[in-house]
Order: structure tokens, then sequence, then C-alpha cells
């Protein structure tokens, strides 16, 4: 093996290295719970004190907007009902993979990649969400 070759191995090894320590297991060096802030809209007007209903396979919460709440990751998308009056609003937000999922999945192979993905450590919602009410909008506080 010529100095060449062997200094070529040694830096696409240490890259490879790299980029596992970067990345990591996402079950290990994530969370499995998330803050999300959720936000109503009338007819372009904020609405205050919307009851709002948030479901994936992980659990349900409820907040009132604007309003924050700690929910716990999944691989599948977030559903979220809203209400006020009359006016309603559904919603649903699509779970995208974080750089974890993606180290752990050249890791771990396939059987890393499914820890993340039950565990939901490896994927993460909008930090912020607007639902949009329709029917008639609620009269202001």
């Amino acid at each position: 093996m010529t100095t060449f070759a062997f200094i070529r191995r040694a830096v696409m090894l240490g890259l490879a290295i790299s980029f596992f320590m970067l990345t990591g297991c996402a079950s290990i060096t994530g969370s499995k719970n998330q803050p999300v802030s959720i936000t109503s809209v009338c007819e372009g007007a904020p609405v205050m004190g919307a009851s709002c209903t948030l479901m994936n396979d992980k659990g349900t919460w409820y907040v009132q907007t604007p309003g924050s709440v700690m929910i716990q990751k999944a691989y599948g998308d977030l559903a979220v009902d809203c209400k006020k009056e009359q006016a309603v609003a559904s919603g649903k937000f699509q779970s995208k993979s974080n750089g974890g999922v993606w180290g752990n999945l050249l890791a771990g192979g396939l059987i890393g990649y499914a820890v993340d993905a039950s565990s939901g450590a490896g994927f993460d919602y909008p930090p912020t969400m607007t639902v949009s009410l329709s029917g008639p909008c609620p009269k202001a506080d």
C-alpha cells in the first residue's frame, strides 16, 4: 500500500468516525419529548383561547391557544384539532427525521433505525404550528 493510499484511508476513517460521533443514536443523544407551540387564527386574525387537542401514536395532549405543551415525539404525524365556539380547525403536522436517526441507521443498521422510529427520538415536529379556524369566527374577548 502506498503512503498516499494509507493517508486517504486514514482520512476517510476519521471522517466516518466524526460523522457517527456528531449524529449519534437519537435514542441515546436525543430526547423523546418536544415542546410545541400552537396558535390559532380565523380569517387572518389571532384567536385567543381556542381549545386544542394534539394526538399521535404516543399520546394525547391539551392546550389553549396561544400556548405551548410538551409532547412525546413519534414517527407518525401529529393531529391537531381546535375549537372555539362554532369555529373549528383540524390539521396534521408531519414528523420529520432529525440527524440522529441517520447516524443510527449507518451505525446500527435497520435495528438502530427501528429503535429510533419506535421511541420517536429520531423525529421532530415543527416547533410552532398555526391552525386556521373555519366557520363563524369567535367573538373577540
